[in-house]
């Protein structure tokens, strides 16, 4: 089949993940057109030969928080030329295509597209886990507004989809309506992850990843902990600072350090708890405030016993969790993930369904605004 792929820019989670489907895709003989914005489109370009860069949304960060006016501000100084952008990239290098299918990484442009021309579109990502599964009320206490935000966001975003494969670690209940279209896979994982499975130990080191580079306490909270070494990535520097060492990103430097690791530090995106869990890490998670996605990782993964939720990176309660390790690591023993497995499966079963029906005429389907306009 011919298949456009959209991928939502706004953080690398969303592209390394895509990634390792478009694989997948090719290698099953399908021809993939990809189109994604923001530093994404780079980490693509870089491995397929078909990428398409468009304009699409961006978050802004203060101190581990997303700043919701300044976000909203910059996208809507943005969107006259984000729109036009676009409108060229659709009629110049999309349109012509002749796509079969669509496939949606949380992105409006592939979907928007599926919808005019009446194309079948599977959604892939783990947003959709907040309107479609019935969360347990701890994962919404204290958190209502911003759950209830998001969810209205989520479910406007992509709506009526054929299907929908939502990526998690943990597995709430589908509601009911949607449980006919809706299947829950576990996390994705990169191919040199899922390699690095069989040279997973605890070292000596804690792995500790962090997106916002704004957040100067970090660092110090660290040095706190002197008992401890910590290998950190995401500041964009190198160096050693007591009993830090800090790394610019590599992948392969990255894995290692991951794999070798005694626990993890991190934000509640679900790439690296999905990767940290499988190699059997045990997880001190900090979520970006008012990214109710991120909140509800967290909550899950001390709920189930796989680490903890912390509203910051405190020394006193990081020197906590790390006394705790054997705890979750004999919890996550029980854990199992057979790689990507039975995400290839669902989504192999799903476009055979789209091919065996392609041969039946379909309608445009009618844009929603709200879809349109997030």
């Amino acid at each position: 089949m011919r298949i456009v792929y959209g991928v939502v820019g706004e953080g690398m989670g969303h592209a390394t993940r895509s990634k390792v489907v478009c694989e997948h895709l090719i290698e099953r003989g399908h021809q993939v057109k990809i189109v994604v914005s923001g530093r994404a489109h780079s980490l693509l370009a870089k491995s397929f030969d078909d990428v398409v860069e468009i304009r699409g949304l961006t978050i802004r960060y203060v101190d581990n928080r997303m700043d919701q006016s300044g976000t909203l501000a910059r996208n809507v100084l943005a969107a006259p030329a984000m729109l036009a952008a676009n409108v060229s990239a659709y009629f110049g290098k999309v349109a012509r295509f002749d796509a079969q299918a669509v496939i949606s990484d949380f992105d409006s442009f592939a979907y928007l597209f599926a919808r005019r021309h009446g194309l079948p579109i599977l959604s892939i990502d783990n947003q959709q886990i907040i309107s479609r599964c019935r969360l347990g009320k701890f994962a919404k206490q204290g958190a209502k507004v911003d759950y209830q935000m998001t969810k209205a966001f989520v479910r406007a975003k992509l709506p009526g989809c054929d299907h929908y494969i939502v990526t998690t670690f943990f597995e709430p209940s589908v509601r009911k309506r949607f449980r006919s279209n809706t299947t829950l896979v576990p996390p994705i994982l990169r191919d040199p992850i899922v390699e690095a499975k069989r040279r997973a130990r605890p070292g000596p080191h804690v792995l500790v990843y962090q997106t916002s580079t704004s957040d100067t306490s970090l660092l110090d909270q660290l040095e706190r902990v002197h008992e401890r070494e910590f290998v950190v990535y995401g500041l964009r520097k190198s160096g050693r600072r007591a009993n830090c060492t800090l790394k610019e990103f590599s992948e392969k430097g990255f894995v290692e350090d991951l794999a070798t690791a005694r626990a993890v530090v991190c934000n509640g995106g679900l790439s690296l708890i999905g990767e940290a869990l499988y190699l059997g890490k045990p997880v001190f998670s900090v979520p970006v405030r008012n990214q109710y996605e991120q909140i509800l990782n967290a909550r899950y993964l001390e709920h189930l016993g796989y680490g903890l939720e912390a509203p910051r990176v405190d020394a006193d309660l990081l020197r906590l969790f790390l006394r705790e390790t054997p705890k979750y690591a004999a919890t996550l023993a029980k854990h199992e993930q057979d790689g990507n497995r039975r995400l290839y499966k669902i989504v192999d079963r799903v476009l055979d369904r789209f091919a065996r029906a392609s041969t039946k005429p379909r309608v445009p389907k009618p844009v929603r605004s709200s879809a349109a306009r997030s």
